[in-house]
């Protein structure tokens, strides 16, 4: 049985199953290949806590953490309305196919719609295929402002 909570970053046990996903998350040639560092893992339900925009759901699987979405609330300046920005979403290896990841973009929408956003964004890489298939499932696309102009391309800059 399925059931998706909302993260109270003050819970011990949540967070501890938060850390636990994002770790294998982490771990997961799409989320880099790399365990979560001893400092992320001290640091991050601190940093939740502060943060007034975050919002994470965990999927529980006949009560056993399978799945994780973070996401945070900001902005869109063209709309002048909230939207969320969903930063990670991963379901454990074992409990894959069952529909836990469209189950938890389903919650992120109904908690948008609540706070009146005008929309969802995320992004994905261009070799998981898998994830892109759910997302279209789930009416999610590719942003273009101006086709002539060609489709949005998320980069970064590293502060360290």
């Amino acid at each position: 049985m399925l059931k998706i909570l909302t993260v109270d970053y003050q819970n011990a046990q949540q967070m501890a199953d938060l850390l636990m996903l994002l770790d294998l998350y982490a771990q997961d040639p799409m989320g880099g290949g790399e365990p979560l560092t001893a400092e992320c893992r001290t640091r991050l339900p601190q940093t939740l806590q502060q943060c007034a925009s975050a919002v994470s759901l965990i999927a529980y699987w006949n009560e056993q953490p399978a799945g994780l979405l973070n996401a945070f609330q900001t902005v869109s300046t063209f709309a002048a309305r909230p939207l969320i920005n969903i930063h990670d979403l991963a379901v454990a290896s074992a409990f894959r196919g069952q529909g836990i990841a469209t189950a938890l973009l389903q919650q992120i929408e109904q908690i948008a719609r609540e706070r009146d956003c005008c929309k969802l964004t995320l992004e994905v890489l261009s070799g998981n295929h898998t994830a892109q298939q759910t997302y279209h499932r789930c009416g999610f696309s590719g942003y273009e402002l101006d086709p002539t102009q060609g489709h949005a391309l998320f980069w970064q800059k590293k502060l360290v």
